[in-house]
């Protein structure tokens, strides 16, 4: 029996999120226990005319290559990003039975697998950039991730189609209101040269002269809610300490710190100090990631718990976050890297964020009475 949610949400992703159209070459991807997921998106897709190509990751499959594999070896398995990268349209959904995965392979390895994904990360970025792939990225609810989120798993469906206004009889009409007041925000940073962002160990100054701020009302991410920019690459100076854990491949790392001087990250520290040389090896994956490639700050108000998983967290209402590595050509980034990894920072007991000098967002709410 079909899940009239995971229809719904299909739909919108299709209609709304990357407007399918006849001739389009849509990719879908996810891993295989999300192959629901795919057949809904499928007919969606073909339903606009859509030439549909699918793709299923297997994760056992990929930490076996991961853990034993060559470099020629991890980058014909990463073949399958390209692809996607390469076509019109991508939608593509996160969700896995086991979230740990890759928690027990070596740092090292999961570096060499990055850098082996390189090129296919540049053609993504690229297209996207230039606005010849359309994409979109959502989830899958899956007992892993539940579990993860410290939920069951029918709990953690309500929470996932609730995040993205799915039970409202007219989603799309919620995401556009959304995207009016969001833009109200972007217009006026736009306008600025400078954030000064003060919260619990966090005194950082992030420029921001000429560079695009993002509106994000479900476009790209569903569900979506943030404002997002490339930082200019030398001009991040100060210290950062996030509050939620930062995670990635499965790896937790609690309380992180980064020192920044013009740009460049000259320290990085985290509460497990044994975890640190495996905290290292992401930030010193290549030249780039020792750089910051987005500033952003979150705006959806009904994600309001930590789950483990980046793309309800760096949308939680009330919080910022920066990314090192990957810059958004679209925002007018220029930073180049294998990684682009989003840490999160809540903002919502003693945080300030300052717009050349302006007090406009504090203790994670925009201060709307500037705007009038």
């Amino acid at each position: 029996m079909r899940d009239e949610r995971l229809e719904k949400l299909a739909d919108v992703l299709v209609h709304y999120a990357v407007a399918v159209k006849a001739g389009d070459k849509v990719a879908i991807s996810a891993e295989d226990c999300a192959i629901p997921f795919i057949k809904a998106v499928a007919r969606a897709a073909q339903k606009q005319g859509g030439l549909v190509e699918y793709y299923v990751d297997i994760p056992d499959v990929d930490a076996e290559i991961v853990k034993n594999g060559t470099k020629q070896q991890y980058a014909r398995a990463n073949k399958r990003f390209g692809d996607c990268a390469a076509s019109d349209v991508w939608i593509s959904a996160w969700g896995s039975e086991n979230t740990k995965t890759m928690q027990s392979i070596p740092a090292e390895r999961l570096k060499e697998r990055r850098l082996a994904n390189a090129e296919n990360r540049k053609l993504y970025s690229d297209r996207m950039g230039s606005g010849a792939l359309r994409w979109c990225g959502t989830q899958f609810p899956t007992n892993g991730d539940a579990q993860n989120a410290g939920m069951s798993l029918e709990e953690y469906e309500d929470f996932v189609y609730q995040a993205g206004y799915l039970y409202e009889a007219d989603p799309v009409k919620k995401w556009k209101e959304m995207e009016a007041e969001q833009e109200k925000w972007v217009k006026y940073l736009n306008q600025k040269k400078e954030l000064h962002i003060l919260s619990e160990n966090t005194d950082i100054t992030v420029r921001i002269e000429g560079r695009k701020w993002i509106n994000c009302c479900g476009k790209e991410n569903f569900p979506d809610g943030e404002i997002f920019t490339s930082p200019i690459e030398d001009g991040v100076d100060g210290y950062i300490t996030f509050s939620y854990p930062s995670i990635i491949n499965g790896h937790e790392f609690e309380q992180v710190k980064l020192t920044v001087s013009k740009g460049r990250i000259v320290e990085a520290t985290c509460r497990d100090a044994e975890k640190e040389k495996d905290l290292l090896s992401y930030i010193d994956t290549d030249a780039g990631s020792r750089y910051f490639g987005e500033v952003a700050i979150g705006t959806n108000y009904g994600i309001q718990r930590h789950t483990k998983n980046i793309l309800f967290d760096e949308k939680i209402g009330g919080s910022m976050h920066m990314a090192i590595g990957e810059g958004f050509q679209e925002a007018g980034g220029k930073n180049t890297s294998a990684i682009h990894w989003d840490m999160i920072n809540d903002m919502k007991k003693c945080g300030k964020i300052y717009a050349d000098g302006e007090l406009f967002y504090e203790n994670g709410k925009f201060r709307n009475e500037i705007l009038s």
